[in-house]
């Protein structure tokens, strides 16, 4: 199968859905039975081309960016704009079976206009599903009628977690929507061995693109809370985007300089290593596809304390703790109780990396390749 994926952002721009694009081009590569070539976005204006393997080969058209973690709408423009003439080419130049886009918009654009000629699915992945997104609300009512027409058109539609699904189908009711779970590396992502919380410092974590809806000043507030309560605790906020000076300044505003470590973006390479270092994730965001660091942290042996939203469903079972009430109140007393019981944490723990193992990347793959033949066979 020769097939052509459109993704407006691949690491090292953006967040989860560049990353699970990322992964499952790995375990396409080197699959004698498959061709793909991919079609993304660069940081730095131009063209350019590398191979992932001898099967997979990545182009990306590049645009002024000005940060690696946040699109701003005239750059979104310029990279619709600059890759539809090498989209237009890449159709010319090979005889493509299907396009698999992630997300609808902008990505689903440039295949919805040649569904005459060569059919098209796309992986919803969060952001491009209108929902609670605070600074896309303008947006999703100005191009509703635009994400219909390209959803309705697709050969077949696909969501990363039954909540993205629940969402999308109550914007678009009358569709069909399959899921696809996002996936994780199982030997990249291990836990640490031994760990324990007797006597001694509580380090939380969180990973994530900094943005209004992961709700990061909440958990900020939570760990104050279990501060001021005499809990030995640190929280590190991995990750870059638009509210990272906002959040420091609260940290500073707090005198919690000692306590809370913000970190900006850290290299892939060295995240499995920061999860070890870690014993409980928490998660207060309001809006997700389904989370990549959040099975990052369970494969990695890590407890769950997370506020409820898309994705939550599959992923916490016995190995977390899902929060009913958003607020900094609850998950604290979550973190409280959870860091307070050891049969209960080493409980949650082993639980964590058995159900991660359910959503091996491996997995994911086949169920795209499966997806690919059944529409290349209609």
């Amino acid at each position: 199968m020769n097939i052509l994926m459109l993704n407006y952002e691949f690491p090292p721009i953006g967040g989860g859905a560049g990353q699970a694009h990322l992964s499952i081009l790995k375990k396409y590569a080197n699959n004698s039975d498959l061709k793909v070539d991919v079609l993304t976005s660069a940081h730095i204006p131009g063209f350019f081309a590398e191979a992932l393997a001898d099967n997979v080969h990545i182009y990306k058209v590049g645009v002024h960016k000005k940060n690696l973690h946040h699109w701003r709408k005239m750059e979104v423009i310029e990279w619709l704009a600059k890759s539809r003439s090498y989209y237009r080419a890449l159709l010319w130049d090979n005889h493509y079976d299907l396009v698999h886009a992630f997300f609808g918009f902008p990505t689903g654009w440039l295949c919805y206009r040649t569904a005459d000629k060569l059919p098209y699915i796309i992986s919803l992945r969060g952001s491009d599903v209108p929902g609670q997104h605070a600074r896309l609300q303008l947006e999703y009512k100005l191009l509703a009628p635009l994400f219909r027409k390209i959803w309705k058109r697709a050969a077949s539609l696909l969501a990363c977690s039954e909540g993205l699904k629940a969402r999308a189908l109550r914007f678009f009711p009358s569709v069909d929507i399959n899921v696809i779970p996002n996936g994780v590396d199982l030997d990249k992502f291990s836990p640490a061995g031994g760990r324990t919380l007797k006597n001694k410092t509580l380090n939380l974590l969180t990973v994530g693109r900094l943005s209004v809806t992961k709700r990061v000043e909440m958990l900020i507030d939570a760990v104050e809370i279990l501060y001021k309560a005499g809990f030995k605790v640190h929280f590190r906020i991995v990750g870059g985007g638009k509210m990272t000076e906002n959040f420091r300044n609260i940290v500073f505003e707090k005198n919690l300089a000692d306590i809370v470590e913000i970190t900006g973006r850290i290299d892939a390479e060295k995240m499995p290593d920061i999860y070890r270092q870690s014993d409980i994730f928490i998660s207060a965001s309001a809006q997700e596809g389904m989370s990549n660091a959040m099975l990052e942290a369970m494969a990695s042996g890590l407890p769950i304390v997370t506020t409820r939203c898309e994705g939550v469903e599959e992923l916490i079972t016995d190995n977390g703790i899902v929060v009913e009430q958003a607020d900094a109140d609850a998950i604290a007393q979550a973190t409280r109780t959870l860091a307070q019981d050891g049969a209960m944490y080493d409980s949650m723990r082993a639980a964590a990396r058995k159900q991660a193992e359910k959503f091996g990347w491996q997995s994911v793959a086949d169920q795209y390749i499966e997806l690919y033949k059944r529409i290349r066979q209609k």
